[in-house]
């Protein structure tokens, strides 16, 4: 009998972390401990908080180890599972110490990462084995589809989603009833439709879609076959990135399961309605997330965006009516077929009903996947759920939105985070990327930064995007360089608004966001660049200097020793209390890699 589950996340990070060794090294444990009949090892999908990973949880009564290794598995065994106590070391707490805490109080739902989400798409990752179809039914698995094809007509699919309020979470927020009645009422006649799913997200620092088909792959499987049910569909692509194997992997075998089990194939649920898919894996090419490039690299061809009109509802692939939707926007479907578009429409703000996922990352404590009603507040998000900025440093910047969106300020914290509020700042909610800056970052290298990844990315199709951003690249690099005018923001702002407006795609048309959002909010630092010729945070190479204060300077001579270019050379100044000469750096030999600075023990060298 099976008296204790050992949940073990089998993500991504965790994996990369060594979650197989520590899956091993219990499963040895337990048999060398006479517990292997009584305890059960489950490999599960990401719990969210990946800067403490690998992640172990013992149920039932949900104690959360992090930061585990292959040499405190046999104390969890011997103490939790053997002798019933919690190996208090082991427990993460809000502190992040060693603190004593209470069996009662080790649960991962007791911290204040988890208190303020609410998980809907991601309501399975963590939860159940992804690779066990039974566990997935189990948590009311393809109860939703059975009920679409048993109690409801195509049309009243479409109207509870559209009534739910549900709006596209891949970038652009459309809603997705509106997106579904579009395919299914426009082209009646048509002799094939198509439903897919853009798995391909690009953006850097984001990593939903990549979690929730790790973690939950029967739920973009059951949301397909409805979408498909509800525009009149037989036939589903997953366009899903190479680069993640492990979701690749997990994909294949849900699908293979779902037919075993009669969920994909023919007559599903002993009704008329056929429905199969496949997966397509993508190159790595970031415009193929755009909905027409995508189409375009599954039909075989160069991924490369096509004009619209006419939109996929009307002529998506292969030429026929199709519906695209991401895999956050699939995952709340069956959710809310089960429990109704009132539910859904309970959290969230008016305009902008339900949950968002983000990947919560760079300078915060907690970095990982967070699910939060939208309306929630950037301040809940930074400092609550994600812990605050490490070492005491101030919050500068979030980044929301990837390349295609653009940065908030500290002045905006407690905006409530929805599609209209971040596009009213000159920022958007794109699939979910959400990058923290403290004050140590540089607003103009992080807009040079994006600018670069648009421009390796731009397909080159349009002149607007293939010229017009490597031109803007070119004018922010003079700005690092302390080679521009004041002219120089002004022309670069007239740039962006043309590539906004005459670009092909959406990745041309919001390339410029970064750019014009930092303009807006720091402006400052980009004048600073120009006139001062200073970068305020230190961070761009070709604006910093770097002198020894002689007086601080105890002539040990080592910053000498590690500097490459033979830049610093002894003096003839003894400091007063100090024994031997000190040290002075040649500005003209500097190569400003910063090696001195982190060999100094006494804090004598200055960087500006």
């Amino acid at each position: 009998m099976i008296r204790a589950h050992v949940l073990i996340c089998g993500g991504t990070g965790c994996t990369s972390s060594g979650s197989k060794t520590i899956q091993k090294s219990f499963e040895d444990a337990l048999v060398a401990n006479g517990l292997s009949e009584e305890v059960k090892i489950v490999q599960t999908g990401c719990f969210g908080l990946c800067a403490l990973g690998p992640v172990v949880i013992v149920h039932p009564d949900g104690t959360f180890y992090s930061r585990v290794t292959a040499e405190d598995v046999e104390e969890i065994v011997k103490e939790h599972l053997l002798k019933g106590r919690v190996v208090e070391r082991l427990v993460y707490n809000d502190t992040g110490d060693a603190a004593h805490v209470e069996p009662e109080h080790a649960s991962l739902n007791d911290t204040a990462f988890y208190r303020s989400q609410k998980r809907v798409a991601l309501r399975n990752c963590g939860v159940i084995n992804p690779e066990n179809i039974e566990e997935y039914i189990a948590m009311d698995g393809y109860a939703a589809l059975g009920k679409v094809l048993t109690e409801m007509t195509p049309d009243q699919v479409i109207e509870t989603i559209l009534a739910s309020g549900l709006r596209g979470r891949g970038g652009a927020g459309f809603p997705t009833g509106k997106k579904w009645e579009l395919a299914r009422n426009l082209v009646k006649d048509a002799d094939q439709k198509y439903v897919a799913c853009n798995a391909d997200e690009g953006d850097p620092g984001a990593f939903m879609d990549r979690s929730v088909l790790e973690g939950d792959p029967h739920a973009l499987i059951e949301a397909m076959a409805i979408a498909a049910y509800a525009i009149g569909a037989n036939r589903g692509f997953v366009y899903v990135r190479a680069e993640y194997p492990i979701a690749v992997a997990r994909l294949e075998i849900a699908i293979n399961q779902a037919r075993e089990y009669g969920l994909l194939g023919k007559n599903i649920f002993g009704t008329d309605f056929d429905f199969d898919m496949e997966l397509r894996l993508g190159a790595g090419a970031f415009v193929c997330g755009e909905e027409t490039a995508l189409m375009t690299s599954i039909e075989g061809r160069r991924g490369e965006p096509r004009p619209r009109p006419p939109f996929p509802a009307v002529k998506g692939l292969f030429g026929k009516p199709t519906v695209l939707n991401n895999v956050e926007t699939y995952a709340n479907i069956p959710q809310i077929i089960l429990k109704g578009a009132d539910w859904f429409r309970s959290m969230g703000t008016e305009k902008s009903a339900g949950t968002k996922v983000f990947a919560l990352g760079g300078n915060i404590k907690n970095t990982g996947l967070v699910e939060v009603p939208m309306g929630t507040t950037l301040r809940q998000i930074v400092e609550e759920i994600g812990g605050g900025i490490p070492g005491g440093k101030k919050f500068k910047a979030a980044q929301t939105g990837g390349p295609s969106g653009g940065c908030i300020p500290a002045e905006h914290l407690d905006i409530p985070i929805d599609y209209d509020n971040l596009l009213a700042i000159g920022s958007m909610m794109g699939s979910g990327g959400l990058i923290v800056m403290d004050e140590d970052s540089c607003m103009v290298d992080i807009a040079k930064f994006f600018l670069e990844f648009t421009v390796d990315e731009s397909c080159g199709k349009c002149t607007p995007c293939r010229v017009g951003t490597q031109r803007l690249l070119e004018m922010l690099t003079k700005i690092t360089e302390g080679k521009a005018t004041l002219e120089d923001l002004d022309k670069m702002e007239e740039l962006c608004h043309y590539i906004k407006r005459n670009a092909l795609c959406g990745l041309g048309q919001t390339a410029p966001n970064p750019v014009l959002s930092t303009l807006r909010f720091f402006r400052d630092e980009y004048v600073a660049h120009i006139v001062d010729k200073k970068c305020p945070a230190g961070v761009c190479k070709s604006l910093l200097t770097y002198s020894i204060e002689k007086d601080k300077c105890f002539g040990c001579g080592m910053c000498a020793k590690q500097c490459p270019a033979d830049a610093i050379t002894k003096t003839d100044y003894v400091a007063p209390g100090k024994k031997l000469p000190a040290y002075e750096i040649d500005p003209n030999k500097c190569v400003k890699c910063g090696a001195c600075v982190g060999t100094c023990k006494f804090k004598a060298i200055i960087k500006g």
